[in-house]
């Protein structure tokens, strides 16, 4: 079996772990700080918004041997505006300018035939009006309200209200870190950017409810034992699930990596550009936040819960009591199999560590079984 494997089952089975939820303060002021980073880009330097926003003209030349920035120059003092130009692979130019229109952009044309030294009828011109992008931001707006409430009621429903919160909140968290860093980055904002922006809902939608499912059976009759609280519960929920939720997004992570700094960095293929940022970022900040963020907010929100409280409290009254005597807690009244620490089976037996220590959930029995937070046998 492969280390990462090894890990991983050692991570489902609770021998090793890392406690996500108990530190859950450091990562909530962590994100705090990153969002804050991004929101300040975004109210300082503003998005770049693309011509198909704006409105305005793309000039698409044949092959010249005049460079990007001579071209840029040139498009600058033509029409007034800031430009932007990009080779082709054909070796022509594509030149936007922003707020054209129609007489101006004619003016413009011929001014680039004259100083690029290129025929105009050879210059191809395409006005885009500022209304196309309105009814595109509109719609996108739009569908990101209704994927968000049917998130929130399906949630709801298949869950409950605490983990649709909680997913709401990291879906947010998600795609202000990704807008701030377009807004940080400069790079232009397309409809391209927009398919991006709601293409990693979905993804980071999907590493949140993989851990939710697991803390949702983990959780299953609770109040009914004293080895563990819900947020050890919730923690293993997360560290089980940990190799799964790396795989997943490394194997996602890949491709647009390709993307972004081959085919937009290498090739400068502006439109990989738009939609390979956003993916990129909007992957690693949702498999952050279903790892930092969702679970431990479900925990927080769970334990204002009093049955969730009063369970808190007998599990710690348990584990003093025990602690107080010297011995291990004592569970054989709730069924199910016996904690690891409980009752060694022989010489080579890890020594006795209270549950409160097993960061990522219970123990295995002399290394063949493994505790259950319900009691409940498989």
């Amino acid at each position: 079996m492969s280390r990462l494997g090894d890990l991983g089952a050692r991570l489902y089975r609770g021998e090793v772990g890392y406690d996500f939820v108990g530190k859950r303060k450091f990562w909530y002021a962590l994100s705090v700080l990153i969002t804050i980073a991004a929101i300040a880009g975004l109210a300082v330097r503003g998005l770049n918004m693309g011509i198909e926003f704006k409105g305005g003209a793309v000039f698409n030349t044949p092959k010249t041997s005049i460079s990007v920035s001579a071209a840029q120059d040139h498009a600058e003092k033509a029409s007034g505006h800031d430009a932007i130009v990009q080779k082709l692979g054909n070796g022509g130019l594509r030149i936007q300018v922003t707020e054209l229109n129609t007489a101006q952009a004619d003016k413009v044309q011929a001014q680039l035939a004259k100083d690029l030294d290129i025929p105009q009828e050879k210059i191809n011109a395409d006005l885009v009006g500022p209304s196309w992008g309105k009814q595109i931001a509109n719609k996108a707006w739009t569908g990101l309200g209704i994927f968000m409430i049917l998130v929130v009621i399906y949630l709801a429903i298949a869950f409950e209200w605490r983990m649709a919160v909680a997913a709401l909140i990291a879906l947010i968290h998600d795609l202000t870190i990704t807008v701030g860093v377009y807004a940080l980055v400069g790079f232009e904002v397309t409809p391209g950017t927009v398919i991006g922006l709601l293409t990693i809902l979905g993804y980071s939608l999907y590493d949140t409810v993989v851990v939710f499912d697991s803390l949702k059976e983990g959780s299953k009759d609770i109040t009914k034992q004293t080895r563990f609280t819900y947020s050890e519960v919730a923690n293993r929920s997360i560290n089980s699930t940990l190799v799964r939720s790396i795989n997943t997004t490394v194997v996602a992570l890949l491709p647009v990596a390709g993307l972004l700094f081959i085919g937009g960095g290498v090739l400068g293929a502006g439109m990989l550009n738009d939609i390979s940022l956003s993916l990129f970022v909007g992957l690693a900040a949702g498999a952050y936040s279903s790892i930092f963020i969702a679970t431990p907010l479900v925990a927080d929100l769970k334990e204002r819960e009093p049955s969730i409280r009063a369970l808190k409290k007998r599990v710690e009254a348990k584990r003093k009591a025990a602690a107080a005597k010297g011995e291990a807690p004592d569970y054989s009244d709730e069924g199910g199999d016996e904690p690891r620490d409980a009752e060694p089976d022989d010489e080579t037996s890890a020594p006795d560590i209270p549950p409160a220590a097993a960061v990522a959930g219970p123990r295995s029995h002399g290394g063949r079984g493994r505790g259950r937070p319900s009691g409940k046998r498989r």
